[in-house]
């Protein structure tokens, strides 16, 4: 057996052995305690994380555009191609109810007008210039090579990892993963703690949660859901024994056990989706796949009680946000969808009667540069994102706005953003609200303690 096989054998055993805890209380239900990871959290009502990840890099200024005459000015000699004219703006400048130093002014993109209803109704704030740092990081800093920055800055997949995970690609587990490990033990059906709706990221593994997989119509289904094999009934019921009956090899015990969980969570959630029918979900919008994922997460939520559920961290997805070219053509359609579903999915927890329990906030690989390579941008780093909910102390803009232009105190050159407002201090706000005391943020977000403890909660929660 080679080195690598060995390492991903003794890898798998342990990660499995973790996760054969789950069944040594209550079905579902693992210690923390038991793992010494971190402590485990107790909560007495319920709340749930949605992240909605914006695959590509999310072209920052297109999509939260620099009004002020001043910024508009340097934001269309920066994007001549590209820009927005100003009066096509007016009808979606944001209004919030503490101004920005200096008169700054920002406007959302036309195409989501259904986000600026959120943030007028309160019910929506803007993180600027948000991104992935190990450290706080000046210009002066970065130029002189005197801080430690996260490794290989706009390259796609370690980026996406770092805002996930808080490290390169190849990470083991992603800060969403890392608060279920928290509070995975206080859920009755704990393999439900961390629920993925568009295949797998780093950003729901945890050191013990392992995150779950769900189709926008519910659980993926088992050897198909078939109720024969070759037309008979003992063979699947044969076949089924087999995998899921322990052995004496450890490798193979632990997939029996998986396996056995595998079903039996899925007759369960099953079950219970089966009373929550996507038809009782009106108000998303059609032919649009993140509003499907997100109808998904919505009847999950509705079932949470059924199951026993107090926290739960959902990722949902979206991609196409790579937009070297066409950006005019491609972008504005995107966030189209991207507005209306995710009022739709806030529409639909406060119809719910959960909408201050509830929580979606944006997330990308990285912004892009402000400078336009003809008829799109280019790969950048520091962006705007959104948090949406009852408990976010909206219409309100965290954060220090950059100065809009190229090669400005704010920028690398061409204006990729450093960041202002680190990933870390981003997530810290939500894990915070989410019942993650100072001390588990810590575990949660390795790298927290480089900031000054009074900026880990940028304060747009609750």
């Amino acid at each position: 057996m080679s080195m690598m096989q060995d390492q991903s054998r003794r890898a798998f055993l342990k990660r499995s052995a973790l996760l054969g805890l789950a069944g040594t209380a209550t079905p579902f239900v693992s210690s923390l305690a038991a793992i010494g990871e971190a402590a485990a959290a107790t909560a007495s009502d319920y709340k749930a994380l949605v992240c909605v990840f914006l695959y590509g890099g999310n072209d920052y200024a297109n999509t939260l555009v620099p009004y002020d005459e001043t910024s508009f000015a340097a934001y269309r000699a920066a994007r001549a191609n590209i820009g927005y004219q100003r009066d096509v703006l007016a009808g979606s400048v944001l209004n919030p109810t503490v101004a920005l130093p200096g008169g700054r002014l920002y406007a959302l993109s036309p195409s989501m007008p259904e986000m600026s209803q959120l943030f007028a109704a309160g019910k929506m704030a803007v993180a600027l210039n948000v991104g992935t740092l190990v450290e706080p990081t000046t210009k002066a800093q970065y130029t002189g090579n005197k801080v430690k920055l996260p490794p290989k800055l706009f390259s796609h997949n370690d980026q996406q990892s770092f805002f996930q995970a808080s490290s390169p690609e190849g990470a083991n587990s992603g800060w969403g993963g890392r608060i279920g490990d928290v509070f995975q033990s206080g859920n009755g059906t704990a393999a439900l703690t961390c629920i993925n709706t568009s295949g797998n990221a780093v950003y729901l593994s945890g050191r013990t949660a392992i995150q779950y997989a769900v189709g926008t119509g519910g659980p993926v289904a088992l050897l198909n859901s078939s109720r024969t094999l070759y037309g008979s009934s003992s063979a699947l019921d044969t076949l089924r024994s087999l995998m899921t009956t322990e052995s004496s090899f450890a490798m193979a015990s632990e997939h029996a056990r998986i396996s056995k969980r595998a079903f039996d969570v899925q007759a369960q959630l099953s079950s219970a989706l089966a009373g929550a029918p996507a038809a009782n979900f009106p108000l998303f919008p059609t032919n649009n796949t993140l509003a499907d994922q997100l109808k998904m997460v919505a009847r999950m939520i509705s079932i949470s009680q059924t199951l026993g559920l107090k926290r739960q961290v959902f990722f949902v997805s979206m991609g196409g946000f790579d937009l070297h070219d066409n950006l005019v053509a491609q972008h504005p359609g995107l966030l189209s969808k991207v507005s209306a579903a995710m009022k739709a999915f806030y529409d639909t927890t406060n119809a719910m009667g959960v909408a201050n329990q509830v929580t979606s906030f944006t997330a990308s690989d990285f912004g892009r540069t402000l400078q336009s390579n003809d008829d799109g941008s280019d790969h950048g780093w520091g962006g705007m994102h959104f948090v949406v909910g009852g408990a976010v102390r909206g219409q309100r803009f965290y954060g220090k706005a950059p100065v809009v232009g190229n090669n400005t105190s704010d920028d690398v050159g061409q204006g990729r953003l450093i960041p202002t407002m680190s990933v870390d201090q981003y997530a810290a706000t939500l894990a915070s609200w989410f019942g993650i005391d100072s001390g588990g943020l810590r575990t949660v977000l390795p790298n927290i303690g480089n900031y000054d403890a009074s900026t880990w909660n940028q304060g747009f929660m609750g």
